[in-house]
């Protein structure tokens, strides 16, 4: 059996998931409903109280909606994130705080980090199984978007072809991300710092003029502008990085003993075997060598955890909710006591007033669950358009399997609890009912 089930595909497995959810609530309904013609009934009672039905359905919705949505969101963030981290293969820095530097680097998160020698990047750039090794300079930026010192041949490795203009070809040129509010040809002076008052403490004299933009990446790269090395370098004064002080020339070699250092360097490997490699090669006590996806999944992981912990402490929520949904299902059968007490002096069985408040209720309830799927995309979509512009991820939720089996868990559930109020619809006296 575990052979055949692993033999499926993950949409067969999911689809049959979500069947096997739901069989306890069809198979109770069917039982119930079984040799009864109760929709003209029910007809009956969703026209007498419309304004009522349409509330419980808009709760059930919502309550729905809100659940599915959370997950959905979750999902997407996490997936925004690794589609980020997959560029950076393995990032070189100074021995510290691995998750501090995966936020500076990959995330472009404002952080102070201790530089990386000539000898050192000599080493790396020097190293078999290294199909990209590339400086990530940090510390200065333009109106709030962070400005980044590199080579072209990363900017290529990020973001491929060029939306529109070429790359810099001298140093005081830039390349500018998707969202960068700047037309090509513009020029623009940075500050440094990334925060509000780095507007304040500019570098005076110097000017950058843009040659070209990059294609979007669904990144905080978006965000950024990128220079070359070079130019961060001689910002601060601390030469060009090649032997001649006054080349013009940019981009690797660079000159070991000139090199003024960089916070990061990003290396990209053509394997997985080499990524490994040249890990455990600079790993050590002068250099430290991660890589990036692996430091997300445990981020990943920690969030897991803490979801799980989440949902331990939510589950007295979950039973204030399904008493919630009980109370208001008994709420609505009050409605309809007369009308049921009516059917039971004109001889219906009490089968059929059984059925008949059950199937009401698994009806607003089915209802209410399809609605709900709506409201958390809506929902999902919004939070998300607030989230992308305030991280810069291009988050892309969309509602799929592990959302559909949470509704269809609340649907048979609700169904259960559904049994409670129709039972006590039998148990009010009939006399008392039509006297009112």
């Amino acid at each position: 059996m575990a052979e055949l089930w692993n033999g499926l595909s993950a949409d067969m497995q999911d689809a049959l998931t979500l069947l096997a959810i739901l069989a306890p609530g069809l198979v109770l309904g069917a039982v119930i409903c079984r040799g009864l013609r109760l929709w003209p009934l029910l007809s009956s009672l969703l026209r007498r109280y419309p304004w009522t039905n349409l509330g419980y359905v808009a709760l059930v919705a919502l309550s729905v909606g809100l659940g599915v949505g959370l997950i959905a969101q979750e999902r997407g963030l996490r997936q925004a994130s690794a589609r980020v981290a997959a560029k950076f293969d393995l990032i070189l820095a100074a021995p510290g705080d691995e998750i501090a530097m995966l936020m500076a680097t990959v995330y472009l998160q404002p952080t102070g980090a201790p530089l990386l020698d000539g000898v050192t990047w000599d080493q790396v750039s020097r190293s078999a199984g290294a199909a990209l090794v590339a400086p990530i300079a940090y510390g200065d930026s333009w109106q709030g978007h962070p400005l980044v010192g590199s080579t072209a041949e990363f900017v290529a490795h990020l973001s491929g072809d060029l939306a529109e203009g070429r790359m810099f070809a001298e140093n005081w040129q830039a390349v500018i991300g998707a969202r960068v509010p700047l037309e090509i040809g513009a020029h623009l002076s940075p500050a440094h710092g990334a925060d509000e008052a780095a507007e304040h403490d500019a570098h005076e004299g110097i000017e950058f003029q843009i040659t070209g933009r990059m294609a979007p990446t669904g990144s905080p790269w978006d965000d950024a502008i990128i220079t070359p090395v070079e130019s961060v370098w001689l910002t601060h004064g601390l030469g060009n990085g090649h032997e001649d002080a006054g080349s013009d020339r940019i981009g690797a070699p660079f000159d070991p003993r000139h090199f003024p250092g960089t916070p990061a360097i990003l290396i990209a490997t053509p394997d997985l075997a080499a990524a490994y490699g040249l890990q455990a090669q600079f790993s050590s006590d002068r250099t430290m060598a991660f890589f990036p996806g692996a430091v997300l999944a445990r981020l990943h992981g920690l969030m897991g955890n803490l979801r799980e912990v989440m949902s331990v402490l939510s589950l007295g929520t979950q039973i204030l909710v399904a008493a919630s949904v009980m109370a208001g299902l008994i709420v609505l059968s009050r409605l309809f006591a007369r009308r049921l007490a009516l059917l039971q002096a004109l001889g219906a069985p009490a089968r059929m007033i059984f059925a008949l408040v059950w199937a009401h209720a698994a009806l607003l309830l089915g209802a209410g669950a399809v609605l709900g799927l709506g409201v958390g995309l809506v929902a999902v979509r919004g939070l998300s358009a607030v989230l992308s512009a305030r991280s810069g991820l291009l988050i892309e939720p969309h509602l799929g399997w592990p959302e559909l089996h949470v509704v269809a868990a609340y649907f048979t559930l609700a169904l259960l609890v559904a049994l409670v109020p129709a039972a006590l619809a039998l148990t009010r006296p009939v006399t008392q009912e039509l006297r009112r």
